[in-house]
């Protein structure tokens, strides 16, 4: 049989313009501004920069009509008024948070050269080689990456070149050719390893017994020079821990990755514009908003006198009508925009200000260990905001303060209880950690228990895993990596 039964269901859904709102949030500066030429150049009822009338287009009210098909819409209900308006200053022209246009720099640096492999390739121009050489070594120069390594086979390039250049060589060919590449700049380029290219830097430098012995311990010795068993060193090599010592100072002297000295390679260079700057005036803090997030934008006067125009009208045409439609959404759109930005400029403010103020200790100090415990939901009671609008600021977000620009989600910690049962945040026995590792005598490093007990001292009772975790997480070695003689 058919059963007819009613059903009752809440639902939550968010609309464009929060959808809108949530993405333009979590953009940092540079991806706003891209962000924001692209809306400029899609939307032509949106423009930037001063409005060279006094008269302005709208008081944005809210109250918009969502229907966008013109199918659906009556151009008789659009109200023209509600697009046109008298007032002198509109008001969102009129919004201020603490900062100006000319806060920060408008302009984005961009680095311009040459290629990592066009440099070694300018270099080989220079260098005698047949047409069969040539081909090999611009092949080989091909195959060097960013740090500066071949870290392919050679039998495995001999077959490339046989099978996309069409030549047929051997092995050693190869093997002579690549030894001219290696004597390219920077010294070390186009090494199969890192014991081979720290081999060619020192055979690259004048001749004495400290280098001399550098070069014999790591072409016979280089397991156990990386695991620093010193004293195996020297007995293999009948030496004194004072010639070690000179034999070590060079290969610390030299790069293990020569590619990475290269300024103009390859890689993208990355330039980070803080989206917040703390600066401390008279023993207070002071926060401002990058100004590249308060961008001067209005509604064209243009398509606001197209709408007066068709208002005025006595006949008016389908195609009149069609175009109208056309206007009422370019301008709603463009309403919208503005809102959200106004609204975006104001939710990174109070953000920032709430998390400044709960680490007030910190930012007027600089020191980490005053660090409070901070998770997302500190913040987003504080300010009476959702998690993750919190997350969508913190995580993409950069702050410039009198002790460097750093990430703002990097001020969030867990917290652990001291012996004092007080919540201590994670980022403060961290710092601990690592002032006590700084400390050590190197030729007997700490070991982790050693650490935990140091730091049970301290007041911090934590666990022997959970101190390797953040010495880990420091980018610290083990204590047998980080012995010196």
């Amino acid at each position: 049989m058919l059963k007819q039964h009613l059903q009752f269901k809440l639902s939550q859904k968010l609309s464009p313009q929060q959808i809108q709102l949530m993405k333009l949030i979590q953009l940092p500066t540079q991806a706003f501004e891209q962000r924001l030429k692209q809306e400029l150049e899609e939307n032509p009822a949106l423009e930037s920069g001063k409005e060279e009338s006094e008269l302005a287009e709208d008081d944005f009210e809210e109250t918009y009509d969502e229907r966008t098909d013109s199918e659906d819409i009556n151009t008789e209900d659009i109200n023209i008024d509600d697009y046109l308006s008298d007032d002198e200053v509109p008001d969102y022209r009129t919004q201020t948070s603490n900062y100006s246009a000319d806060d920060d720099e408008k302009s984005i640096p961009y680095a311009a050269g040459t290629s990592f492999n066009q440099y070694l390739l300018n270099q080989l121009n220079t260098v005698y080689l047949n047409e069969q050489e040539w081909a090999i070594a611009e092949f080989l120069v091909g195959s060097v990456d960013e740090s500066g390594y071949i870290r392919r086979p050679l039998t495995d390039i001999m077959d490339d070149l046989a099978f996309t250049q069409n030549i047929y060589t051997e092995e050693a060919t190869i093997e002579s050719v690549l030894k001219i590449v290696q004597e390219l700049d920077p010294p070390g380029v186009a090494a199969r390893s890192l014991e081979e290219c720290l081999i060619i830097q020192l055979k690259r430098k004048e001749v004495s017994p400290p280098i001399e012995l550098a070069i014999a311990i790591l072409e016979k010795s280089f397991e156990q020079f990386t695991k620093k068993h010193y004293k195996k060193l020297i007995q293999k090599h009948g030496i004194t821990e004072d010639e070690l010592k000179e034999a070590i100072s060079e290969i610390e002297k030299l790069n293990p990755k020569p590619g990475g000295s290269y300024s103009g390679n390859t890689r993208m260079i990355e330039h980070v514009v803080p989206d917040f700057s703390i600066r401390i005036v008279e023993g207070e803090l002071e926060l401002a908003l990058n100004g590249r997030n308060a961008p001067e934008l209005h509604v064209s006067r243009e398509y606001s006198n197209m709408l007066e125009g068709y208002k005025n009208a006595k006949d008016r045409t389908k195609s009149q009508k069609d175009t109208v439609l056309f206007i009422k959404q370019k301008l709603d759109a463009a309403k919208w925009f503005i809102d959200a930005i106004r609204q975006r400029q104001q939710t990174l403010f109070i953000t920032m200000n709430a998390i400044m103020q709960y680490q007030k200790e910190y930012f007027l100090s600089g020191d980490e260990r005053k660090l409070r415990p901070m998770i997302l939901k500190d913040i987003a009671d504080t300010i009476d905001m959702d998690v993750s609008t919190v997350s969508r600021v913190a995580n993409s977000k950069y702050v410039d303060t009198p002790y460097g620009t750093k990430l703002i989600k990097e001020y969030f910690s867990e917290s652990m209880k001291n012996e004092q049962g007080e919540d201590v945040s994670t980022r403060e026995i961290k710092k601990i950690l690592e002032t006590v590792i700084g400390e050590e005598i190197k030729k007997k490093p700490l070991t982790d228990d050693k650490l935990a007990a140091i730091l049970k001292e301290k007041g911090y009772p934590i666990a022997r895993r959970t101190v390797a975790k953040y010495r880990e997480q420091l980018g610290i070695p083990v204590a047998r990596l980080r012995k010196q003689i």
